[in-house]
């Protein structure tokens, strides 16, 4: 037994019994809201589940919601098997939304009572669920039927404060006796994230009842006319000093490089010229995209469609108006040979389309050979990804690891590599920030490299810049010393 009269399954780091001893002191005071941020890698959801095992064993709930991204439900169930205490009688269910027989008679033992015991019930959701009725009434009905702790588990899914899932999470938060966001860093994009995360614990937290009057205070806001209509837009943000104090009254923050020694990280770009087809191809979008830009009404999706365009052309390969995928000679795949060829150990890739994915699997298995790679993306079966992480760090034939980032870049550990090659990126630091933490994280021997393909004076450039402009951004916010990056 140690101070918080909780008997710890596994040991905890002292970050780790300091993170839980601020949730504790939080709740004591009577406050039921509280943000854990701490950077990925650290360790937060072995603090939640102590912490939420605390309370249960004092009595003061017996239930917990988790609320996390689709990849991670099952990186949930292996972390509360691995760290909670085996004194707690606890009963976990993981939310599907298939309407079968067996699913219902799982959920249903959410609602069992037994007279002589009471279990500690745990459901674990998927963020998606909450933007159906179905979704939306059974968390109503499993907060109503008891006390529970209610955690968001990387939070800033809920940043966009117009989803129908980050209202109908909002709302169902009222019946939840303590609720907590769980990020490594609650900004993303810009400031303007944390409104909605925040809003969920208390809209009196930040002392704004609606996104409008959290930018009057916040945000620069300047008005713009363009094809015949006018909107505010945000040109820069104020009074973050103030926004941080705020913060830091229900947060409690860890950074990787004060809790844990950790091996460094060394961040690297290699330059990949393009092709003599790839440049027309891309001129020649450019042109077109410049026209289409210029005579229809802008819009964001508009942008971002012809930026994706000029993207795949960058990464070898292009779409038909009729829906089909053509590959272009391009020098990205030889570089990325040259680059394991140097390397010799395992390697994690990341790449962004599907088709390119596709691409280099097949060029390392004839390279070599079938067994030496595995993939984790949309197309894999879900009953399969775990046993693809499991080989990846514990075969040695298995050397490289291909990954989507959206898919894979999120609750899983990837620590026998020590090189990351980023094939491609996009505007989503909090996307590629989860994506550098697989390989480094608790457990990680030496140190680790990140390498960039990136061909220069294209789109490539662009979103190296933004995604640095985002970090700065961040760490203004959140008082924290600019960090080293590619740029």
């Amino acid at each position: 037994m140690d101070k918080y009269n909780y008997s710890f399954k596994t040991k905890p780091y002292d970050h780790q019994l300091a993170s839980m001893g601020a949730i504790l002191n939080h709740f004591k005071k009577g406050e039921k809201e509280f943000a854990l941020l701490m950077e990925m890698g650290c360790g937060k959801t072995k603090v939640l589940i102590d912490a939420s095992s605390y309370l249960y064993d004092n009595g003061f709930i017996f239930g917990i919601l988790v609320i996390c991204p689709n990849g991670v439900k099952g990186t949930w169930v292996n972390e509360i098997e691995t760290h909670m205490a085996d004194h707690v009688d606890r009963n976990v269910v993981v939310w599907t939304g298939q309407k079968t027989k067996k699913h219902e008679e799982e959920l249903n033992t959410l609602f069992i009572t037994e007279p002589a015991k009471v279990h500690l019930n745990i459901l674990i959701m998927n963020v998606d669920a909450f933007a159906t009725e179905r979704g939306k009434k059974f968390a109503d009905r499993f907060l109503m039927t008891r006390q529970s702790l209610m955690a968001v588990d990387e939070s800033t899914v809920i940043k966009n404060p117009s989803a129908l899932r980050t209202k109908a999470i909002t709302k169902l938060g009222i019946l939840a006796r303590y609720r907590v966001i769980m990020t490594g860093s609650p900004i993303t994009n810009s400031p303007e994230d944390l409104y909605s995360q925040c809003n969920f614990l208390n809209h009196e937290l930040l002392g704004f009842s609606s996104i409008y009057t959290f930018r009057a205070r916040h945000c620069q806001m300047q008005r713009l006319s363009f094809g015949g209509r006018s909107f505010n837009k945000v040109t820069g943000y104020k009074n973050l000093k103030e926004l941080n104090y705020k913060l830091q009254k229900f947060s409690y923050r860890v950074l990787k490089k004060d809790a844990l020694d950790l091996p460094p990280q060394i961040w690297m770009k290699r330059v990949v010229p393009m092709t003599t087809e790839q440049l027309d191809a891309y001129m020649q979008m450019k042109r077109t995209a410049l026209v289409q830009l210029k005579t229809e009404t802008l819009t964001t999706t508009s942008v971002l469609a012809q930026m994706i365009r000029l993207h795949q052309i960058v990464c070898g390969h292009m779409a038909t108006d009729d829906g089909k995928v053509l590959s272009l000679p391009n020098n990205r795949i030889k570089e990325l040979l040259a680059i394991l060829e140097e390397h010799g150990g395992k390697a994690i890739i990341w790449a962004n389309y599907r088709h390119d994915i596709k691409e280099i699997e097949k060029t390392l298995q004839k390279k070599f050979g079938p067994k030496s790679v595995v993939t984790f993306y949309g197309d894999t079966p879900q009953s399969i990804r775990q046993e693809h992480i499991t080989n990846f760090q514990e075969d040695s034939g298995t050397k490289y690891f291909i990954g989507q980032p959206m898919t894979g870049g999120r609750g899983i550990t990837l620590t026998a590599a020590h090189l990351s090659i980023f094939y491609s990126n996009n505007y989503d630091l909090e996307i590629r920030e989860q994506a550098e933490a697989r390989n480094h994280r608790i457990g990680t021997s030496s140190k680790v490299t990140y390498i960039d393909l990136i061909s220069e004076g294209t789109v490539d450039e662009k979103i190296i810049y933004a995604l640095r402009n985002k970090i700065n951004l961040a760490t203004s916010v959140l008082a924290e010393d600019i960090r080293k990056w590619l740029i």
